[in-house]
């Protein structure tokens, strides 16, 4: 594996920005992790060293994989809401589009345009053939969005956390 040339790709929504995380949005993250009920599904709550180290290995997921997850930034306040993108651990059998919102951007259609962005990009600039995601099956949420999203379930599959998820392709929103 070599590290790639860190060049991260700003992609434009009609309310939001997908951007290169930055070293005050740490603010949003710890927030983020914090919050028990915002960050169940990804691991959280974390302390704030824990969420320290989330954010520099998302930062540096695009040095090591070419691409990675974007903070999210609202267009008419310049405020951090979240982050979305592509991610994919070692030993995770591929990468996925995955996203998350401070409580106060949900329910907005914020990961929803996100997602868009994201999707489109992986189709149209990184030529790639296929965006999947995956989530715990309480994550009624998360399932929702992929739904609107136009997911198509391709698989169940177990994960090296040892849980089994469904495994949604994201068709391209052009």
């Amino acid at each position: 594996m070599s590290i790639q040339k860190l060049e991260i790709p700003s992609l434009q929504g009609d309310r939001i920005i997908l951007r290169a995380p930055q070293p005050a949005d740490f603010g949003a993250v710890e927030a983020f992790f914090a919050d028990p009920k915002a960050s169940r599904f990804y691991g959280g709550p974390l302390s704030r060293l824990q969420a320290w180290r989330s954010f520099a290995a998302q930062i540096g997921h695009w040095a090591l994989r070419g691409y990675g997850v974007w903070m999210i930034e609202e267009k008419q306040s310049g405020q951090a809401l979240g982050a979305c993108g592509f991610y994919w651990p070692e030993g995770w059998p591929r990468r996925e589009l995955t996203w998350w919102l401070l409580p106060e951007a949900r329910g907005k259609g914020i990961a929803s345009e996100a997602s868009c962005l994201a999707i489109r990009h992986a189709y149209d600039v990184y030529r790639w053939d296929l965006v999947e995601t995956h989530m715990k099956d309480e994550n009624e949420a998360a399932r929702a969005l992929v739904h609107r999203l136009g997911g198509e379930l391709m698989a169940r599959e177990r994960f090296p956390d040892g849980f089994a998820r469904n495994v949604y392709r994201l068709p391209n929103g052009n």
